[in-house]
C-alpha cells in the first residue's frame, strides 16, 4: 500500500513537470542530398542565412524551452561548433561594418544550453530517442526533427503543443492531413476527436502499405513525450531493417494510457526532400529574411534621422 502510494506520488510529480528540454535526433546521413551531405550534415544545410537545425532550436526557445539535447553521429562536429562560441570569428568582425552580426551569432547560444551525445548505430528514430535518455533524464521532453521546418506567425508549433501538454499531461504527436497516396511515407494515426484538431490515439501504423492506412493524419517531426516512453522503447522489438520505431512504443503508450494527436496550426516544409527544401528556402526568404532586412534598414534610417 505504501509502495503504491509512493509510485502514485512519483507519477503525479512527473506529470506536473514542465517541458524544459528538447531532443534533436541528428545522426542521419541525409542520403537524398548527396553529394552535398557527404561532408556537411543535412541539419547544417542553409535555409537562406541559417542552418536547418537552427530553425528548430528557435522554435523550441520560443516555446520556453532552454535545454537543447542533440543526438549526433559520425561527421557531425559542425553542429557542435555552430552552437558554441567562435572567438576568432567574433574578433575578425568586431569593429567592422559587419559588427551588428555579432548579436545574431551570440543570441541563440546565450538563449539555451546545448548538450550532445553520439548515436553509435543508425537503428531508427526510437533508438535515437532512447540514446538521448542520458541527456533528457526522468522528465517530459519535446522532440524536434529538423527535417520538418514548421512556421506559424502567431505561435510556433512546439509552443502550441507545450500549451496542450500543460492541459492534458500526456504524450502528444503533431499530425497533418496528407493525400491518401502519400500515407505510406509516414506514421499514421487513427483516433477519436475530443475537440477541434485534437484526437485521442487508438491506432498508429508506421508507413502503412498503400490503401491500408487507418486515416490520412500523418505524424510529422514534433513530439511531446513523457519519460515512461524510454521503458516502452526498450521493450520494442526492431522492425523492418532492424529499426526501432517510435510509433510502436507510442502505440503501447496509447493502449496503456493516453497519447494525443494534434493537427497543428501553421505550415510545414519537408526539408528531407529537395523539393521541400527549395520551397522552405523560398518561403523563408520572402517571409522572414526580406521582412527582417527591411526592418533593419528602417531602424538604421530612423537612427540617422534622430542624430
Amino acid at each position: 500500500m505504501v509502495e503504491s502510494a509512493k509510485n502514485f506520488s512519483l507519477a503525479h510529480h512527473r506529470a506536473k513537470m514542465m517541458i524544459k528540454k528538447c531532443l534533436f535526433p541528428a545522426a542521419g546521413y541525409g542520403t537524398r542530398f548527396l553529394p552535398a551531405t557527404k561532408s556537411m550534415p543535412k541539419e547544417m544545410m542553409p535555409v537562406v542565412n541559417k542552418p536547418l537545425i537552427e530553425y528548430g532550436v528557435d522554435e523550441a526557445i520560443q516555446a520556453g524551452i532552454t535545454g537543447m539535447c542533440i543526438v549526433t553521429g559520425r561527421g557531425k562536429h559542425s553542429i557542435m561548433d555552430h552552437f558554441d562560441m567562435n572567438y576568432e570569428l567574433e574578433h575578425q568582425i568586431r569593429g567592422t561594418n559587419k559588427e551588428e552580426l555579432l548579436g545574431d551569432i551570440r543570441k541563440i547560444i546565450e538563449s539555451a544550453n546545448f548538450t550532445f551525445i553520439r548515436q553509435r548505430e543508425m537503428k531508427g528514430l526510437g533508438h535515437a530517442i532512447l540514446t538521448g535518455k542520458e541527456l533528457v533524464g526522468d522528465e517530459p521532453f519535446a522532440v524536434v526533427l529538423a527535417d520538418d521546418l514548421c512556421v506559424n506567425e502567431e505561435q510556433g508549433v512546439l509552443a502550441q503543443m507545450v500549451a496542450l501538454y500543460k492541459q492534458f499531461r500526456c504524450s502528444i504527436v503533431a499530425v497533418q492531413e496528407v493525400p491518401e497516396n502519400e500515407t505510406h511515407k509516414y506514421g499514421v494515426i487513427a483516433g477519436e476527436m475530443i475537440k477541434d484538431d485534437l484526437f485521442r490515439v487508438d491506432n498508429m501504423v508506421e508507413k502503412p502499405e498503400p490503401g491500408t492506412a487507418p486515416s490520412n493524419l500523418a505524424i510529422i517531426g514534433r513530439y511531446i513525450l513523457t519519460p515512461d516512453i524510454f521503458d516502452l522503447i526498450e521493450q520494442t522489438e526492431p522492425g523492418k531493417g532492424g529499426e526501432i520505431q517510435i510509433t510502436d512504443a507510442l502505440l503501447k503508450q496509447a493502449k496503456a494510457g493516453c497519447v494525443l494527436a494534434y493537427k497543428f496550426k501553421g505550415k510545414r516544409f519537408d526539408c528531407g526532400s529537395v523539393e521541400g527544401y527549395i520551397e522552405a528556402t523560398n518561403f523563408c526568404y520572402e517571409n522572414m529574411y526580406k521582412k527582417n532586412d527591411q526592418k533593419v534598414e528602417l531602424a538604421k534610417k530612423s537612427t540617422h534621422k534622430g542624430q
